[in-house]
């Protein structure tokens, strides 16, 4: 069973990925929509790299300082949606996904995984840093 992208999504993704979401309108929600949309489409290193490049060049795109990207954060939360989809079996959208286990809207869940000092850290805003606490589960 493999989770999928309803057309909305894809079109979230889309208008993401050109530029024509505003930063107003992005926020953690939206940073899980665009990483399921991803994880449905590829395998787990893909979509890291593709959201390693889009929130790049989103900062970018709407004049955010680089500084304000964070790649544990960012890799953290592919293997966190990447679990909790395998734990959904097949939903048909973001929205039933979220909506099976809506623990993911919790931004503080990371620290489960992360002491906060080592989460917040500048090593781990500028390269990935393993979970210290608990692993986080790994699907490839």
């Amino acid at each position: 069973m493999t989770a999928k992208s309803s057309p909305e999504d894809v079109k979230f993704k889309d208008r993401f990925e050109a530029g024509k979401v505003p930063p107003a309108d992005f926020h953690h929600r939206e940073h899980l929509k665009l990483v399921y949309v991803y994880l449905c489409e590829s395998d787990v290193q893909a979509a890291n790299d593709r959201m390693c490049v889009s929130l790049r060049k989103f900062l970018k795109d709407n004049d955010v300082p680089a500084s304000k990207y964070h790649e544990t954060l960012t890799m953290s939360w592919v293997q966190a949606v990447k679990h909790f989809m395998v734990k959904a079996g097949a939903p048909n959208s973001f929205e039933e996904f979220i909506a099976a286990d809506e623990r993911l809207l919790d931004t503080s869940i990371m620290l489960t995984h992360y002491e906060k000092d080592t989460l917040f850290s500048e090593r781990a805003r500028t390269e990935f840093v393993q979970p210290d606490v608990e692993p986080i589960p790994q699907h490839i």
